[in-house]
């Protein structure tokens, strides 16, 4: 009789913790990795990494210990996959070598976008992602050097601050009016464009990267209204794409991402997907999104271990997001729709505030900023929908969580 095989390709934070869920499992769990050496986690890579000149890549923490695999029978593989092939079940990998399974679990994370543009490909122009990306990016921010970061999204603030802090000179070329103008409201922007211009960062909104040029390696970003920004470092932090291009080779639904159930099962019901690269769609639950998440790639690696398993689904878990901007902790749950009504906890000028979202009634979103009991409270109030009572929710005096209306009396 054939031994049962999880196949799971992908060794970021959603693959790791599939097989971590899949320990159980009686049968044979592989996990094929394209890069070499531990798993790692990728939050420090923006973030406090860049700052640790001359630490090798030793601070990066692993997401598990090669003896963690070892201990739970975990076998991993390093090799890039080439192709699937479904009606046989095999996974082949570069090389030659094929892998049989009985189930296989999709975790190939997403890459980040590059800028299409001339000189787009000069030496000196960076990408983030990876740990290699990261090391590359730190040997090359040194104090004075002219650093130019295209988008002012998570991961070109995150820079920023790093770069602000080594002592470069920092320009963001943004094309939005606003930094982070696609997760938060005006009032979290206009705070940490505050916050990023007091640390020297100089903000340009409104601008279109037409080209950047160079001999051989960057000098200078130019922009649609003809202004040149002199640079020694670019770093596009212009968003990322989802790679769903093995899932689509193999005839699996796919629209800007693999299109994945409740349960993180694809059209095949013998292929998982989870992470960056899905798209999850529950008509019944309304839902039709794609996240770029760590916490939403871990339930649905939970979720599609379980499927597997035969357990029950986990509970579903409110979207949430996090990122540190010169020692600011910005923490974002649930969704915020640009037509929410706003309401005010606290005050930016205390170093503690929180922003609600309002959405018919109710607590549909909130970024807090230094407030931990907030963002907890806040999380069950998403997770519950309950109503919400605003002039309450906005007098800090008053616990968030017990922010709601009072119960109506009856009067017969």
């Amino acid at each position: 009789m054939l031994e049962d095989v999880v196949v799971i390709v992908g060794a970021g934070h959603a693959g790791v913790h599939a097989a971590v869920r899949l320990a159980a499992w009686p049968g044979r769990v592989v996990v094929i990795d394209e890069q070499s050496g531990e798993t790692y986690e990728r939050p420090p890579l923006s973030k406090d990494f860049l700052k640790a000149e001359g630490q090798g890549d030793a601070s990066i923490p692993p997401l598990r210990k090669e003896q963690f695999f070892a201990d739970k029978s975990i076998e991993r593989v390093h090799g890039r996959v080439e192709s699937i092939d479904r009606r046989a079940h095999l996974v082949h990998i570069a090389g030659g070598r094929s892998i049989a399974y009985t189930k296989l679990i999709l975790a190939p994370g997403s890459a980040p976008r590059a800028l299409r543009i001339p000189g787009g490909s000069l030496t000196g122009v960076h990408l983030l992602k990876t740990r290699d990306d990261a090391v590359a990016l730190r040997d090359a921010l040194r104090p004075g050097r002219r650093v130019v970061i295209v988008g002012a999204g998570y991961i070109g603030l995150e820079v920023a601050a790093a770069a602000a802090v080594i002592g470069c000179e920092t320009t963001v070329l943004e094309y939005a009016d606003r930094v982070m103008s696609r997760v938060t409201s005006h009032p979290v922007s206009a705070f940490f464009e505050r916050l990023h211009t007091e640390h020297g960062t100089r903000f340009v909104f409104g601008a279109e990267v037409t080209a950047i040029s160079g001999d051989g390696h960057v000098e200078s970003v130019m922009t649609a209204d003809g202004s040149s920004y002199p640079a020694d470092v670019v770093v596009a932090g212009i968003g990322v794409v989802p790679n769903h291009h093995l899932a689509e080779a193999a005839g699996l639904d796919v629209r800007d991402g693999i299109i994945v159930d409740a349960d993180s099962r694809t059209s095949d019901p013998d292929v998982y997907a989870c992470g960056d690269a899905t798209r999850l769609v529950d008509a019944e639950a309304g839902v039709d999104r794609r996240l770029e998440s760590i916490q939403s790639a871990q339930a649905q690696a939970t979720n599609a271990a379980n499927s597997i398993m035969g357990s029950a689904r986990g509970k579903d878990e409110v979207p949430w997001f996090w990122t540190i901007q010169h020692g600011v902790r910005l923490q974002t749950a649930g969704l915020r729709r640009p037509d929410d009504q706003i309401v005010l906890r606290g005050r930016f000028a205390d170093g503690r505030c929180t922003v609600l979202y309002v959405r018919d009634g109710r607590l549909a979103a909130l970024d807090t900023v230094g407030s931990l009991s907030d963002f907890t409270a806040g999380k069950k109030l998403i997770a519950r929908a309950t109503p919400i009572d605003v002039d309450a929710a906005a007098d800090v005096s008053i616990k968030l969580g017990e922010a709601i209306p009072a119960p109506q009396t009856s009067t017969l």
